[in-house]
């Protein structure tokens, strides 16, 4: 009964072992595929949502604005024909 014990004990921590070094692949399998993703989107100049947010943000601001001065510009027109 005791062998049988021990070679359960044993079985026991090589599987935990193993999982342990799984994890550890997998970890290490991630960290690269990140980095190789990171590399690669960097070499292509996209944008972050933050930066694209920003210019949005502005792109939409300066239209209003072009639209207020287009229509004092049009209420001054009217005036400069009377």
């Amino acid at each position: 009964m005791t062998t049988q014990n021990r070679f359960f004990d044993d079985m026991s921590k090589l599987m935990t072992n193993a999982m342990g070094v799984a994890q550890g692949a997998r970890s290490e399998a991630e960290t690269a595929m990140k980095g190789w993703i990171d590399r690669w989107l960097a070499e292509r100049d996209f944008v972050t949502r933050e930066e694209f947010e920003a210019v949005r943000e502005m792109a939409i601001k300066a239209r209003t604005e072009n639209s207020e001065l287009k229509a004092r510009l049009d209420a001054l027109e009217g005036k400069s024909e009377d």
